[in-house]
């Protein structure tokens, strides 16, 4: 029979044992979730940038990771319009850098073909987080995606689906003299025949508190972003 002393040395031992499979693990498990996270958002990235997972060449973590690297630059700009050199926008953290903001733009070769912004703010129900995409312009929509929100299915989760998304590539964000108004999602649908609408899209029927939560925090985000997309602007112009 094995003593008091001997059965609390052995519960010790097979305790440390344990602890460090469950720690390496879930070492192993978290390293695995935040690389599956980043690839999530550089898919969505590449989403609203225009460019379409296929059959042929489906979007594993690698692929994302290809496509990335051969097409996409991150940088990130002041409050002023200026690129600050040196920063990388994964160092970015919105909850304490307000005047700092990523952006990464599609290029090929010396030819620039978009530029992405990350968008969040309030839904009906939680903040919606997600990308909006911009045409060399600096001044038209060229796409929109969004990755997490806690909207109702039917009617606010409708942000994420191909037929409201599909409404905004083309649409002005700047009004005729390059003043930034945004784009409205519209309850009812766009009057196509109103001089306003080239800066609006259907809105989601039933969906009245997403709809106006979108607009409102898309207009904020490309207001952060304005002074340096109004230097694109002003340097096609010239």
């Amino acid at each position: 029979m094995h003593s008091n002393k001997y059965t609390l040395i052995f519960t010790a031992v097979l305790t440390i044992i344990l602890g460090f499979f469950v720690s390496t693990a879930d070492s192993s498990l978290k390293d695995m979730r935040e690389k599956n996270i980043e690839a999530d958002i550089r898919k969505n990235i590449l989403s609203s940038l225009g460019f379409k997972e296929t059959l042929e060449s489906p979007w594993t973590n690698e692929r994302v990771e290809e496509i990335f690297s051969e097409s996409i630059i991150g940088f990130v700009v002041d409050s002023a319009g200026s690129v600050i050199d040196g920063k990388n926008p994964k160092d970015i953290n919105p909850d304490k850098d307000f005047k700092e903001f990523p952006i990464y733009k599609r290029v090929s070769g010396e030819q620039v073909e978009g530029y992405s912004i990350p968008i969040s703010g309030k839904g009906l129900w939680g903040t919606m987080y997600g990308y909006f995409s911009i045409e060399p312009d600096g001044a038209t929509a060229k796409g929109i995606t969004f990755y997490s929100h806690i909207e109702t299915p039917g009617l606010g989760a409708e942000v994420d689906k191909p037929w409201f998304q599909n409404n905004f590539p083309g649409k002005k964000f700047v009004d005729p003299n390059g003043k930034l108004i945004g784009i409205q999602a519209m309850k009812g649908g766009v009057d196509e025949t109103s001089p306003e609408a080239y800066h609006q899209v259907d809105g989601i029927s039933g969906a009245t508190m997403t709809t106006n939560g979108l607009n409102s925090f898309l207009y904020e985000g490309l207001k952060n972003y304005d002074p340096y997309l109004s230097k694109i602007r002003s340097s096609l112009s010239l």
